[in-house]
């Protein structure tokens, strides 16, 4: 009896393709990047005194659970901003620039709408130094704010 062994294909790789695929991969990441960074900026401006000392020195609950349902939001918006952008690289880098960057407009305005209709103001919840259940319900308020933004992208 004997044993017949069948070479395993591999196939062939197209250095041009996975190149290509590497840049696009990076300037995508890039967008992400860019586009959370400002939605920390926008967040930055719209609560009281420096978000990074309160989350990152001070340590403060509440602070760091707005940034944290913020950069999710974000996050589900930008990815879906990606996924949904067009096939050729150079709109579609466009088409996830323009939507991740209208994705923090829309956030940030529905942060001060949060604020405004609101109980109290984002300053009190920010401030106090107690983790506070008002904090959770605006930042679970950002996020799901954040899916209807993504779903919204066309």
């Amino acid at each position: 009896m004997t044993a017949t062994y069948q070479a395993l294909d591999f196939g062939t790789v197209e250095g041009d393709l996975l190149g290509q695929g590497v840049v696009a991969t990076l300037l995508f990441f890039l967008i992400g990047f860019g586009v959370l960074a400002l939605g920390f900026l926008a967040l930055d401006l719209l609560t009281p005194g420096n978000l990074r000392t309160q989350v990152y020195v001070d340590h403060n609950p509440n602070a760091a659970i707005l940034l944290a349902s913020n950069h999710l939001a974000l996050a589900i918006i930008v990815v879906t901003a990606i996924m949904t952008s067009a096939d050729s690289l150079g709109q579609g880098l466009v088409d996830s620039a323009v939507y991740g960057l209208l994705g923090v407009v829309l956030q940030a305005a529905a942060l001060r709408l949060l604020d405004a209709f609101v109980p109290g103001h984002l300053r009190d919840i920010v401030n106090t130094p107690r983790m506070s259940g008002s904090a959770w319900a605006v930042g679970v308020s950002l996020v799901a704010i954040g899916a209807v933004n993504a779903a919204a992208l066309s």
